[in-house]
């Protein structure tokens, strides 16, 4: 497949695109002379946001169906993809979700600016299941690599895969039999959970029907099986198959009659008014605690799923029956990126990408001796950021320097950049950094590195 040109891609995005009509009248061509002759302006035309969100989505999905991709990376656009609509629906549905609960017919978000959403957003859920069962599946078995269902497992499979599960995670699940006693137990955002259906009566005599069963995050969701019994292919299980192979060692006696895992996404933009709050950082704080069980606005469940099921779960998440998802497949695809980093075969992959060091910063020679001559731009990703580095390590063992200013937008947990301020601090040295606490999906780390800086002496 060929890569349409950028103005055939514009011209495809901008067609398929909802349009947003603003001013009197209704929405005008461009070449339109209507409104002109008594002096009013034509209405504008605005494109849809969070249609064009989805529309961006689409895009990337392409990238994921082209065949001259690297297969490993076919893999890793699908999941991009995956986690962009996991933001968009935490960010963007909320209010579509409330609308069409509310029956609202007029203004931004109504009832069928939520179906229309929601008829484009399970478009592409629909292909990308389609992709990864039918494209994707299939190309990795041909390359020896597969996720091995539990009626494919061969019975020294099966042995080990009881094994691991009796090790690793039964220690670690909790059954939640639903009773008066024990209503419906709290979900986090995009947690893997279970929903189980028995038949008889607990230990304690109890005929409770429904049973939750949620999956630590903290457990790997691939694993791979040991050569001994995977001696010839990269064979790998699920965590969800695993935990789905085994749902009746969790409740003896009992027999389990259907049976899904479930994910349910929830709204966790922190909107806060600045102006409102005396102090930004604990009010963020204060919204992180609640950020996992905000509004629910989306629900997964496997295809296979039952009616009854899915409805219970609906009717606990009061949503409309369009925010169910049935997905032929993990009901994260996100997490299978973790499949990239285990097999990491670079015949698989996109050559790694080899930064080079700023064209306009000399290597060897002092870099606050080149800036007494001239200023210096580094142009990133496409210089390397260890240029900076090099320039802020020598800044802080330069004793000449003695005042360390920063901007902070995003760091990783483990960061070379916030070490060499923690250095600077400790040789005396003056320094500042604004911290910007509200990069969404980065507020707590950001919060945690600021008053780590604070801790010692940082302003």
């Amino acid at each position: 497949m060929s890569p349409l040109s950028h103005e055939a891609a514009v011209a495809s995005l901008v067609a398929n695109l909802p349009v947003v009509k603003t001013g009197a009248g209704a929405a005008q061509t461009p070449d339109s002379k209507s409104g002109t002759q008594s002096g009013q302006q034509p209405p504008v035309e605005l494109l849809d946001r969070d249609h064009s969100i989805l529309a961006f989505n689409e895009r990337v999905f392409d990238w994921a169906v082209r065949t001259d991709v690297p297969l490993l990376e076919r893999l890793r656009y699908l999941c991009i993809v995956s986690s962009n609509l996991d933001e968009f629906f935490e960010v963007r549905a909320a209010p579509h979700i409330t609308a069409a609960k509310n029956g609202e017919t007029k203004g931004l978000y109504t009832e069928a600016s939520f179906e229309a959403l929601s008829a484009q957003a399970h478009d592409l859920v629909a292909r990308q299941y389609a992709l990864y069962n039918e494209s994707l599946v299939p190309a990795f078995a041909a390359q020896g690599i597969r996720i091995v269902p539990h009626g494919e497992r061969s019975e020294g499979q099966k042995r080990w895969v009881h094994d691991y599960f009796m090790r690793e995670v039964r220690p670690l699940l909790i059954p939640v039999g639903l009773d008066p006693a024990h209503p419906f137990p709290q979900v986090a955002n995009k947690s893997l959970n279970f929903i189980v259906r028995l038949k008889g009566r607990d230990a304690f005599g109890r005929e409770n029907e429904i049973a939750i069963v949620k999956v630590p995050r903290a457990l790997p969701r691939l694993i791979r099986m040991p050569p001994k019994v995977a001696p010839k292919e990269a064979l790998f299980v699920s965590l969800s198959s695993i935990v789905r192979a085994h749902l009746h060692d969790l409740f003896p006696g009992r027999e389990v009659t259907e049976f899904s895992q479930f994910r349910v996404t929830r709204h966790s933009d922190l909107a806060l008014d600045e102006e409102d709050v005396r102090n930004l950082r604990t009010a963020l704080r204060q919204g992180l605690q609640h950020r996992h069980y905000g509004q629910a606005v989306r629900l997964e469940v496997s295809a296979g799923c039952s009616v009854f099921l899915s409805d219970f779960l609906l009717g606990q998440f009061d949503l409309p029956g369009a925010a169910l998802y049935r997905v032929g497949g993990p009901v994260n695809l996100v997490r299978l990126t973790q499949l990239v980093d285990l097999v990491n075969d670079p015949a698989l992959l996109f050559p790694p990408w080899r930064s080079v060091w700023p064209r306009q910063m000399q290597p060897g020679v002092s870099i606050l001796e080149q800036l007494r001559h001239r200023d210096i731009l580094m142009h990133q990703p496409f210089e390397s950021f260890d240029g900076l580095l090099a320039f802020l390590r020598e800044a802080v063992n330069d004793p000449q320097v003695l005042v360390i200013k920063q901007t902070i937008y995003r760091t990783g947990s483990d960061s070379e950049l916030m070490d060499l301020l923690t250095e600077a601090v400790r040789r005396g040295k003056e320094v500042m950094a604004v911290v910007e606490l509200k990069a969404r999906f980065d507020e707590e780390a950001n919060i945690n590195w600021a008053e780590a800086l604070e801790s010692i002496g940082a302003q």
